[in-house]
């Protein structure tokens, strides 16, 4: 059974407030009588499902084209975090033990992609130290970022880049139970950029 946990890429999908939502140039269209339908995508590529590259907040990071790919393709755990909105989940906010290589943390508080809300959770820097040490190599969530949108100095962010664990953000869990599933959310090798976007997809093991 497959889970697609990325949200459906339209206008109305919110982005970061400042970067650029997603919009599509119409170049030729069979409608028109036109041979071919040709379009053009206009977007930041931090939009819906998608995983940031290490230069994204660390000036020596890798390009998302040299982030390695075994990261998005693996087992992982979802993890229902309850009572997060508005504060950021830290170390014994629940208590399944992490099993997998990668943890996906559905925190419920970003729950309409098309609406943006400034409350949304973010993640302890000890957290991420703490997932890092349990051999976790990727964390996901359910929000537009590892950080609170009024974080400035981003500490999840610098956790991250210290510990090497990779970001999977924007995904939608609403509708998958807790468990260990496959991962599939490999990102576009787009040389020299911060980020891809990804169709993010759990496939359950048995």
């Amino acid at each position: 059974m497959l889970y697609d946990i990325s949200p459906p890429i339209t206008p109305e999908l919110k982005v970061f407030p400042g970067d650029t939502p997603p919009s599509r140039e119409v170049l030729l269209d069979m409608a028109r009588g036109d041979s071919i339908t040709l379009s053009t995508l206009h977007t930041t590529v931090h939009v819906g499902a998608h995983v940031d590259a290490s230069n994204h907040y660390g000036t020596d990071g890798s390009a998302i084209e040299g982030m390695p790919l075994e990261r998005y393709l693996g087992e992982c755990q979802v993890i229902r975090v309850p009572g997060a909105r508005g504060g950021r989940v830290a170390p014994g906010d629940w208590v399944e033990a992490v099993v997998a290589e990668r943890v996906l943390l559905a925190t419920g508080s970003f729950p309409d992609p098309t609406v943006w809300n400034d409350d949304f959770a973010g993640l302890e820097p000890a957290l991420v130290d703490a997932l890092a040490a349990r051999g976790v190599t990727l964390v996901g969530i359910d929000t537009p970022s590892v950080d609170p949108p009024t974080s400035k100095d981003l500490p999840a962010h610098q956790a991250f880049l210290r510990t090497g664990v990779s970001i999977l953000e924007g995904i939608v869990l609403s509708e998958v139970p807790e468990g260990r599933y496959e991962l599939i959310a490999l990102p576009l090798p787009l040389v020299g950029f911060d980020a891809s976007p990804v169709r993010a997809v759990l496939r359950t093991l048995d």
